[in-house]
């Protein structure tokens, strides 16, 4: 198998992400929350497994880094919560995409989708690329490899 075979798209951790939330606790994912859920493990899966989580582009948009396909097919949803996926089959992530998504979930799913926004706008992947332009892999890389604990 290639090492650098991509597993997944971006919709799969989408999938991924919004089966971690928790209606019953509060704990509600929404498209813009979702959107920086996935630019954090994009940036983090670059740095730890050196290659892409998902093959689509990330872009810097107004409220901070999307992907733009996995944002239309939840857009319907505005600013409500997403539903949980129909269905999902946990055997499809293996552990250490499940260990990481996990983890990227612990850290970064407490907080609001303004304060992940906020977070975003202050970091160099989203400040460095133009609004609206592809934020490279390169650049998410270098900055993730600043966030990680030594």
């Amino acid at each position: 198998m290639d090492e650098f075979k991509i597993m997944y798209n971006g919709l799969d951790i989408a999938k991924y992400f919004i089966t971690l939330a928790s209606p019953e606790k509060e704990d509600f994912i929404t498209n813009l929350k979702l959107q920086k859920l996935l630019y954090y493990a994009q940036g983090f899966h670059l740095v730890l497994l050196g290659k892409p989580l998902f093959p689509e582009k990330i872009e810097a948009w107004q409220y901070g880094p999307v992907v733009p396909e996995v944002y239309q097919i939840y857009s319907q949803y505005g600013s409500n919560p997403l539903p949980q996926p129909d269905s999902l089959n946990i055997d499809q992530y293996d552990q250490k995409t499940q260990d990481l998504l996990d983890e990227v979930y612990e850290v970064y799913g407490q907080y609001t989708a303004p304060t992940l926004m906020r977070f975003a706008h202050q970091e160099l992947p989203w400040k460095e690329t133009a609004l609206n332009e592809e934020i490279s892999h390169d650049l998410m890389k270098v900055y993730f490899e600043t966030q990680l604990v030594k």
